[in-house]
């Protein structure tokens, strides 16, 4: 993944994998990363703009493939976990609500595809129409901006997850001076 930022659409007949189901908190996120050897890892730092890092991201739905960018977590440098599963605890948790969608923001590029899968996996990347195979212009999506996210990239998964602490609802209060289990 180069230079942009980017959520799963789609795996198998799932669809909206990365969709909040209630309001909360997003308190950690993690990546799969390859292990890209020495000749590629110089490769992609010269060419898409140095070390490799990213970030999570929280979208909130702005009609047709627009999402407005709500917040991102900090920034991570990548090469330290290359070959593993990493999960980054947020400084600062983020306040997510219902519907919103949780993607990646990467600056440069990162190792975390998964490619060669079915046709009935993909992502989409916010690049506009015309620019989905430009992977070297810098579209990766700034707090506060609205971009498209026209690009569907098939037969490839973005290989991150999020972690959501939802927000309690209201529950039934329990009788006073015991609880329901309790017995005589």
């Amino acid at each position: 993944m180069s230079r942009t930022t980017g959520y799963q659409a789609k795996v198998g007949t799932t669809r909206g994998l990365m969709t909040v189901p209630n309001d909360g908190r997003l308190v950690s996120w993690s990546l799969t990363l390859s292990k890209p050897n020495a000749e590629q890892v110089k490769f992609f730092n010269d060419k898409l703009g140095g070390e490799p890092t990213a970030q999570v991201t929280v979208l909130q739905p702005r009609g047709k493939l627009r999402y407005k960018i709500i917040s991102n977590g900090e920034p991570q440098k990548l090469t330290p976990y290359f070959g593993q599963t990493v999960e980054f605890p947020l400084e600062r948790t983020l306040r997510v609500r219902k519907g919103w969608v949780i993607g990646v923001t990467v600056p440069t590029w990162a190792p975390a595809l998964a490619v060669n899968l079915g046709g009935d996996t993909s992502w989409r990347a916010a690049r506009a129409k015309g620019e989905c195979d430009d992977s070297q212009e810098q579209t990766a999506a700034k707090s506060g901006s609205t971009p498209q996210f026209y690009c569907l990239y098939r037969t490839a998964r973005l290989a991150y997850s999020a972690r959501v602490i939802t927000t309690p609802t209201a529950t039934k209060d329990l009788p006073a001076g015991g609880d329901d289990n309790a017995n005589g």
